[in-house]
């Protein structure tokens, strides 16, 4: 269950292993954004800023197709604006649609990307109660576990998990790209680098040593939509999105790399009042496990 008046939705070429995740949000929603990762594509970032002057975000788009899906967004903005929904200005409504991307263009086809009509498609679609997880949307070109080399790779994906304490709701949606492992609560690996042999690589090498055999350099990264239904200044979702990074960490070894572009986005729709301590712990359990879910979701197949 994602807070009410949120929507999600995929567009997924399984063929060429890419996609986009759509994230319509409620009227007056509130956005913040953190990016920790050091190899990160985004756009509009910048104006989820605390000291930025605008308030409300209309959509978020996560996307594989690296830079190129980036056009997703274009798609998103055309279909806001034809329902009249963006910042008002005397000339027309301006959406206000912030995006990040994954790189997937070594999983499938190089030549098929995300586009503006891709975006549509996603933004169409959009629910809030059926939401597809796994190999789908801006997780279906997803890896993980690339830190000895994308030989060793498993599928990653896209997944969803929420948290609700008393009325208020937090919801994580991950895309799942990592160059590290992922790990259950109890630091065991469920997905990562592993051997023919089906054995983790992590056994013989807990300090997990990067890129032993081969280059993932700018290929990974984790990102992350922080869903809620409570009331945050500017300033406090960005604290959330800040706060939410903890999550990653325990279900990432390792996150935040130099060849990570790990970016968590907090999106609050202000129904209900609520500590923001609170609902920041909230949010990176919720992003904890989000990312597990992701690539439990995916299945057990080996990536090639």
């Amino acid at each position: 269950m994602i807070p009410r008046g949120f929507s999600i939705g995929h567009w997924t070429d399984a063929g060429a292993r890419t996609g986009c995740t759509v994230i319509l949000c409620p009227p007056r929603t509130t956005g913040g954004c953190d990016v920790r990762g050091s190899s990160p594509g985004t756009r509009e970032t910048s104006l989820l800023e605390s000291d930025k002057k605008i308030e409300e975000v209309h959509a978020v788009v996560l996307t594989g197709g690296s830079a190129y899906g980036l056009a997703a967004a274009d798609g998103v903005m055309r279909f806001l604006e034809e329902r009249g929904i963006g910042y008002r200005t005397p000339w027309g409504v301006v959406p206000i649609v912030p995006a990040a991307v994954i790189f997937d263009l070594n999983t499938g086809s190089a030549n098929v990307r995300p586009t503006d009509a891709s975006g549509y498609s996603a933004a169409s679609s959009a629910s809030g109660t059926e939401i597809p997880e796994g190999a789908c949307g801006a997780g279906t070109g997803a890896t993980v576990g690339k830190w000895a080399g994308p030989e060793f790779s498993m599928p990653g994906g896209f997944g969803i998990s929420s948290l609700e304490h008393e009325g208020l709701i937090v919801s994580g949606a991950a895309v799942v790209n990592a160059l590290g492992d992922i790990v259950d609560r109890s630091g065991e690996v469920i997905r990562g680098a592993r051997d023919g042999g089906g054995s983790w690589r992590s056994a013989s090498d807990p300090l997990r040593r990067l890129l032993r055999s081969g280059s993932a350099s700018g290929a990974n990264t984790v990102l992350v939509a922080v869903l809620t239904n409570a009331r945050l200044s500017k300033v406090g979702a960005n604290r959330v999105a800040m706060r939410a990074h903890d999550g990653m960490a325990r279900a990432v070894i390792p996150a935040h790399t130099s060849y990570d572009g790990d970016t968590i986005f907090c999106l609050a729709s202000g129904e209900a009042d609520a500590d923001i301590d609170l609902v920041s712990e909230m949010a990176a359990q919720a992003t904890a496990d989000a990312i597990r879910r992701a690539v439990t979701a995916t299945g057990e197949n080996s990536s090639g």
